[in-house]
């Protein structure tokens, strides 16, 4: 089974565990049922936002650390350099 299969069978496991529950059809085990009420709406929206941080903060360690492996700071640097050498003979101002 390939990456992708496995993610699509977990999300849809995911999704229709949490209709389920939303919809009272499941109950959550050791919480109140006022209180699953209140927490089951806001919980997409929680797993969105905190999604979101993990994917800005991985993000903003990728570019503080690039210094860090030589390799790819001069690959990134050499790359950057072959598209303003490409940009300028297509007549485009780069610098």
């Amino acid at each position: 089974m390939t990456r992708a299969h496995r993610v699509a069978f977990l999300s849809t496991v995911v999704v229709t565990a949490y209709l389920l529950t939303f919809f009272n059809v499941l109950s959550v085990p050791l919480i109140d049922t006022e209180t699953a009420e209140q927490l089951l709406p806001v919980l997409p929206w929680w797993l969105l936002v905190s999604f979101g941080s993990y994917s800005l903060w991985s993000i903003g360690l990728g570019l503080f650390t690039i210094r860090e492996t030589p390799e790819a700071y001069n690959e990134l640097l050499g790359e950057i350099t072959l598209a303003k050498n490409d940009l300028r003979t297509k007549g485009v101002i780069v610098d």
